[in-house]
């Protein structure tokens, strides 16, 4: 039986490591915690990630403002003073910066929060929580949800800390947003599974990075491996990307993660269910490519996110033209311990087989 409330803790120590927040102040309390519905464990980030951030002090930028002023401040704009006759009421139009609040990443905080307030599966006390949040925003522009440009956030010395809080805000909005039903808005209840399948990707990532540095764990472009002057024309040839490669000395192991709602397919020919044919033909080509020297240096991994349910699950490990090829999973419906004992057997797939 499957018991959302330990996927649901797991869920917050994939965000924790995805974000690069695994040693952020109250993160081990809240793993600690027990949560029904996903919206409680996300409110409960903010709630402890912003009330820790207004404490360190929102993040505040520089943003230029124009006004018509007594005293001069900044830049005085002649031509729209003289335009406007300002002068004759002893006023000049300054262009100045203001050092404020009202910035893209507390407006994306703000508009979550409120989501979240009105739309959520949020307990009363939590919600309560949120709105005792919003005062310390009161200078903050309302914007809605959808009017949040992710890619224009970016993270530097001053705004490391918000890397969790506007993760998880975008996780919200792109992965929760509102259904309308009978004329009632809600958030959805669980993440789609493309939205879960790119924060497990980035988890692993984070994951191997955390604790394995030495293994220089990265997403990495691979090559396809031509015969350059027998293929002139290759400029169709579809990219190809590991979600992860872990390297050490001169064995390297190629994961693919994958995350599905069903692991397996049936077999056409046989009674036993087989490897999803279209991963395994992706990650042969991967490992193939990659093995420049075809002396078995490079192996390749499925890892299948399985959240719990009875049906049959990858345990494949065989040998393919002298390369290592194997599936499993990772069951994320188990405690967190059990998780990483079985990311840390993962690394041994780099030793000679």
């Amino acid at each position: 039986m499957i018991d959302r409330t330990i996927i649901i803790r797991n869920v917050y120590t994939m965000l924790a490591y995805a974000f690069r927040a695994i040693r952020a102040t109250g993160t081990d309390r809240v793993a600690a915690e027990q949560f029904d519905h996903l919206h409680d464990l996300l409110a409960e980030i903010l709630v402890r990630g912003v009330g820790a951030q207004v404490k360190r002090g929102l993040h505040h930028d520089y943003l230029t403002e124009s006004d018509a002023l007594a005293t001069v401040r900044g830049r005085i704009d002649i031509t729209r003073t003289i335009a406007a006759q300002t002068m004759t009421r002893g006023r000049l139009i300054c262009d100045f910066d203001e050092y404020v609040t009202d910035t893209p990443h507390n407006r994306a905080v703000k508009a979550v929060i409120t989501l979240l307030i009105r739309h959520g599966d949020v307990t009363a006390e939590r919600k309560a929580a949120l709105r005792r949040l919003l005062p310390y925003l009161d200078a903050v522009t309302p914007i809605a949800p959808a009017a949040i440009r992710w890619d224009t956030l970016t993270y530097h010395r001053s705004t490391a800390s918000y890397r969790l809080i506007l993760g998880v805000c975008e996780l919200i909005v792109r992965g929760l947003l509102p259904t309308e039903k009978t004329g009632d808005t809600r958030l959805a209840t669980w993440l789609p599974d493309d939205q879960m399948s790119a924060l497990y990707e980035r988890f692993l990532r984070e994951y191997f990075a955390a604790h394995h540095p030495e293994l220089a764990p990265k997403a990495s472009a691979i090559e396809w491996n031509l015969d350059i002057e027998r293929s002139p024309r290759r400029d169709q040839l579809p990219a190809m990307r590991s979600d992860v490669t872990l390297r050490q000395g001169d064995r390297t192991l190629i994961i693919d993660a994958k995350y599905y709602g069903q692991n397996m397919q049936a077999s056409w020919w046989g009674s036993k269910d087989t490897v999803i044919s279209g991963n395994l033909y992706q990650v042969l080509a991967y490992v193939t490519n990659a093995d420049r020297n075809h002396d078995g240096s490079v192996s390749g991994l499925l890892l299948y996110a399985h959240t719990g349910d009875a049906a049959p699950q990858p345990d494949l490990d065989v040998v393919v033209h002298g390369n290592r090829i194997g599936a499993r999973t990772l069951n994320l419906n188990q405690p967190w311990e059990e998780i990483a004992a079985s990311l840390e057997d993962t690394c041994r797939w780099l030793e000679h087989h």
